[in-house]
């Protein structure tokens, strides 16, 4: 008898409808694009800034590369950097093509500035909504193609995997079916893992379901201890924290201490526009002090109509931006770590894909670039619908699909207090800075920790990755701050991988039964 209520098949399937994952159905075609909530919903939609391309006049992708290597603590990959830089314009002329509408001055495109960029080059739509403004443009365009099939309601739990090569994935459908999507191709474009930590800018969905099934799978991972907390949340009190753009401070906003002070011309001599990580810390250790700490953007003109996403955050919360101060905290934004890809977007097992903030393909090193995060989905979206194109997609000669036997037990529902006791751990223990004991403390007792929800076993699964690779980088790079090891040491100036232990309790569905 099947362990399935129900068994599908489609040529490719891409798990996941952000940014990356439509970009990919829709250069790939022929595929069909699966879902836990609506089309588009997730991270993507909420990206304010925008994307860096090196289109305007004096800049180069010699220069956008330079300044993505400079932040990246040294351990960033030359020639990923440089293939995402030269094919910045073409992916923003693509998006024109399919009728995105970018903010322009006359005749040009109207770039902004952002943290660590020499040079204005951050293209942006509608001022700070550049995310809604691609959204709807893939979204129109998927829906407008008769080749792509969209599954939406649809919880991805594991990869189905064949003789060692990942076949699918199994899945819960909207009805509470146990679903089998068998695949020639399977790309994870499933973004980010914000929702592991109490305090994020990232949505409800971003639970790291497509990083927790890949190590469940033995997949191999890279990177994880870096993730990235962008310095400035609004903080009042609401999870997820909404973003206040890195390109408010572009345009001149200052951060104050509670005497009023810009502090970080103290700190760095790029002042609020230095990297993200050491403005984040700067504002940590002074709230750690029992400081309030704000953003003055009172002097900006027109902020209103500039920034219309962060001044509806904030009159919503009660703040005239124009006329007050506004509270800002650190918040987890973006996971640095992921599934380790190659050139051509190929994981460790034959297959599967990944594109976005769930692959760690070598971009960003320790420290991502502000904006470099939406161009990483769009040409890691190219660079895997070619790459599938060009590749055998004759189906092996499967004798047995393997799931780990858990996951036919885990249920599609929520487990508030254990999801609380994970959030809590990480942001207080493996946060902004990070120790020895603190991680310790979250190793253990993440480890102590069981649930039968698909969504929390996820994040347990990605909490404790994460802790125990904070614990095994002794020194601090980029986002990973170590007070206990406050210095970069040149021994470990490498990149990061894991090799998961594969889960060897799996249940084996006769291909027999399956046909």
């Amino acid at each position: 008898m099947s362990h399935f209520d129900d068994i599908r098949t489609t040529n490719r399937v891409i798990v996941g409808s952000g940014i990356a994952g439509l970009s990919t159905a829709l250069l790939l075609g022929d595929c069909t694009v699966v879902t836990k909530t609506g089309l588009g919903a997730g991270s993507s939609v909420w990206a304010q800034g925008g994307i860096a391309a090196a289109v305007g006049e004096g800049d180069s992708p010699l220069q956008h590369t330079a300044d993505t290597l400079a932040v990246s603590g040294g351990i960033a990959e030359p020639a990923v950097a440089t293939t995402m830089t030269e094919r910045a314009p073409e992916r923003i002329r693509w998006l024109q093509d399919l009728g995105a509408e970018f903010d322009t001055s006359g005749d040009a495109l109207s770039l902004g500035r952002e943290a660590s960029h020499r040079r204005s080059r951050i293209v942006h739509a509608h001022g700070d909504a550049t995310g809604k403004e691609v959204m709807r443009t893939l979204r129109a365009a998927v829906r407008d193609r008769a080749d792509i099939t969209v599954v939406e309601g649809f919880l991805a739990v594991d990869l189905a995997i064949a003789n060692g090569t990942v076949v699918g994935v199994f899945g819960i459908a909207n009805d509470g079916a146990q679903t089998l999507l068998l695949a020639s191709a399977t790309v994870l474009a499933t973004g980010g893992i914000g929702q592991v930590f109490a305090h994020t800018t990232n949505p409800a969905e971003a639970t790291a379901d497509g990083l927790a099934m890949a190590a469940r799978a033995g997949v191999r991972l890279a990177d994880l201890e870096f993730v990235q907390f962008h310095p400035t949340a609004l903080d009042v009190g609401l999870d997820p924290m909404p973003l206040l753009t890195e390109a408010l401070r572009g345009a001149g906003a200052y951060l104050l201490d509670d005497t009023g002070a810009r502090f970080m011309i103290d700190e760095h001599p790029d002042a609020e526009l230095a990297p993200r990580d050491i403005v984040a810390r700067a504002i940590w250790a002074r709230q750690a002090a029992g400081q309030r700490i704000t953003m003055d953007a009172r002097h900006i003109t027109d902020i209103a109509h500039r920034f219309p996403t962060v001044y509806g955050f904030a009159t919503s919360a009660g703040i005239e931006p124009s006329t007050m101060p506004m509270p800002v905290a650190p918040a987890a934004h973006y996971h640095m770590g992921g599934v380790m890809t190659d050139s051509r977007g190929r994981s460790s097992l034959n297959g599967l894909w990944a594109v976005g903030e769930v692959a760690s393909t070598g971009l960003h090193g320790a420290n991502r670039l502000a904006s470099n995060s939406l161009l990483e989905g769009l040409v890691t979206a190219d660079i895997v619908a070619q790459d599938i194109h060009t590749t055998d997609a004759a189906r092996p000669n499967l004798q047995a699909i393997e799931i780990p036997r858990d996951s036919l037990h885990l249920m599609a529902h929520d487990d508030v207090d254990v999801r609380f006791q994970i959030r809590d751990l990480m942001s207080n223990c493996v946060g902004v800075t990070r120790h020895r004991a603190n991680l310790g403390r979250a190793i253990d007792r993440l480890g102590a920790l069981a649930t039968s929800s698909i969504a929390v076993t996820n994040l347990l699964t990605v909490g404790k990755l994460i802790a125990i690779a904070a614990m095994a980088r002794t020194e601090s790079r980029g986002s990973h701050y170590r007070t206990d090891h406050p210095v970069p040491d040149p021994h470990q100036a490498h990149r990061s991988v894991v090799d998961p232990v594969p889960r060897h309790d799996t249940i084996a569905e006769s291909l027999v039964a399956l046909s």
